[in-house]
């Protein structure tokens, strides 16, 4: 039932967010329509809406207005807030996009998605002991090592990037926090003990100069020009490589992007990943870099 619930809300938060602004009557409409939650197309009562309205303001902290100068329109009061949010946008796409499968389930084979596996087995443990402040101890293989080491933990955060779960850990074993990823846990266990997380930390300024999870005091954020050519410039406008990106010039078959990030080994392969479509400007180290990895990839190919 609490999960029913829970799918209603955001439902609700999903179908007023896309239509901008909608009337009660059009609301209950494609309520009725929806199979899913709704197999025996029973209306949805003025006073049930009201009550979900008022959940998922506490839940949520959405807001669900009323415009009566507008045919007495319902919308998301805080829309943009809801924007800027990546976990709640997060949790409601993924919520969303649940519900419509259901809804659609006849085009199950249709419908296909990239497999992350390192996702559930150990993610619900760890966020359970961010939430409860208790580290953790594990088991973790690392790829550059043959044989695996246990270490006790404070779990800070977790992050996905690129189809794989990262937790991001500090304290115990050693001075800096340090990134593992989910996919080379062999075992997880809480333990009674509790941490305090420092004041200070802030999860997202931690990533905000990296290109995906890489953290490395070696490379400081710097700015980082990129040219680049034909259709490449369309799929960097629709999809930025990093939250910083800016267009700063365009002709006809090229443009001229700049970031302000760490150009970290992970940002350099993929550069190298796009090829010819993107030429480095600056800064100038990283030009030579990139021109060195290719000659050595050419070397190797011939």
């Amino acid at each position: 039932m609490a999960n029913n619930l829970f799918n209603r809300y955001i439902w609700l938060v999903d179908t007023i967010s896309r239509a901008k602004q909608i009337t009660y009557d059009e609301l209950n409409e494609q309520w009725q329509r929806n199979e899913s939650l709704n197999p025996k197309g029973e209306s949805l009562a003025l006073r049930t809406f009201h009550n979900h309205r008022m959940a998922i303001e506490e839940l949520f902290d959405i807001n669900i207005e009323c415009n009566p100068h507008n045919g007495y329109r319902y919308y998301i009061e805080n829309a943009d807030d809801l924007k800027r949010n990546d976990l709640r946008t997060w949790l409601i796409n993924t919520f969303a996009v649940n519900n419509l499968i259901h809804e659609s389930y006849h085009l199950k084979q249709r419908i296909l998605f990239e497999y992350i596996p390192s996702g559930q087995q150990f993610l619900t443990p760890i966020i359970a002991a961010m939430r409860d402040s208790r580290t953790i101890t594990f088991t973790y293989q690392r790829f550059s090592q043959s044989t695996p080491t246990t270490l006790e933990a404070e779990p800070w955060c977790v992050k996905v990037c690129r189809q794989r779960w990262y937790m991001l850990a500090g304290g115990l074993a050693y001075p800096q926090p340090r990134i593992y990823a989910l996919d080379r846990i062999i075992d997880l266990e809480t333990t009674d003990h509790r941490f305090t997380l420092p004041p200070d930390f802030d999860a997202e300024a931690y990533f905000r100069h990296s290109f995906g999870i890489v953290v490395n005091e070696k490379y400081l954020p710097e700015t980082v020009k990129l040219k680049v050519y034909d259709e490449r410039v369309c799929y960097l406008r629709t999809l930025p490589l990093h939250q910083s990106q800016t267009e700063t010039e365009s002709g006809d078959n090229y443009a001229v992007f700049n970031y302000f990030l760490s150009p970290t080994n992970d940002f350099q392969h993929k550069l190298l990943s796009i090829g010819e479509s993107v030429e480095v400007l600056e800064p100038l180290w990283l030009r030579h870099e990139i021109c060195r990895a290719a000659r050595k990839t050419v070397q190797r190919n011939k």
